[in-house]
């Protein structure tokens, strides 16, 4: 392995959790939704269901946000118009300080990282600006690369390649840490980037892919990943 020169992370599950903020969100807006004449689809459980539904859409880059409110709204029997929209993005952006935990030492990692020189950025799947404000609770003060922003989704090279243009570092000596086998470590991977994996939940990887070139379980340990890279020419 090269010596490492820049990181690239992914955001949520890797540097925070957000406590499933947009799916409650998503119950916020059917309770303004009921209140003005709409209806729920059945018990919370079908709710909770056809929401993550809607959100996984949302996040594989098949819907907009603005499709995504848009679809929830007319599922429950009112006309959507752009209110609903702005209403769910801000409801959102105000949960942000509650709801999003910064993932343990994750900031003074990030900070020691920055004092060894590396160049650091965030490339993330989601909507500005609610992955900046995540970032920013994070303690994640450099670039972050949003898919809504850059026009490029995860697992796709085209967005771990505008990663590398902005970190201004070859493949070979650049690393992604994320926590998600298929979209971060596999993605990461095709695109030349070395992979380290964040198994802070004690998961098994996937046996059809192909393992990360390193696995941690705790933020920090990707210190001692540092020293050992940069020894190898």
């Amino acid at each position: 392995m090269e010596t490492v020169r820049g990181i690239g992370f992914d955001l949520d599950h890797t540097l925070a959790i957000d406590n499933r903020l947009e799916r409650v969100a998503f119950l916020h807006l059917l309770e303004l939704v009921e209140a003005e004449g709409g209806h729920a689809l059945g018990a919370l459980a079908e709710e909770i269901d056809a929401i993550d539904a809607v959100l996984h859409r949302q996040r594989c880059a098949e819907l907009t946000l603005e499709e995504a409110v848009e679809s929830f709204v007319a599922q429950r029997g009112i006309q959507p118009n752009a209110r609903y929209v702005d209403w769910f993005r801000q409801k959102v952006l105000s949960m942000v300080p509650e709801f999003v935990v910064p993932l343990p030492n994750v900031k003074p990692t990030i900070a020691a990282l920055r004092g060894r020189s590396i160049q650091i950025a965030v490339l993330t799947n989601g909507w500005n600006p609610l992955q900046l404000r995540k970032a920013e609770r994070a303690g994640f003060s450099g670039p972050v690369l949003v898919s809504s922003e850059i026009g490029e989704h995860k697992p796709d090279a085209g967005a771990f390649e505008l990663l590398l243009e902005r970190l201004g570092t070859p493949p070979a000596q650049t690393w992604y840490v994320g926590d998600d086998p298929r979209g971060d470590i596999a993605g990461a991977q095709r695109a030349g980037l070395q992979a380290i994996w964040v198994n802070w939940e004690c998961q098994e990887y996937p046996a059809d892919l192909p393992l990360p070139e390193h696995t941690i379980t705790r933020f920090e340990e990707l210190l001692a990943l540092v020293p050992e890279a940069a020894a190898t020419r």
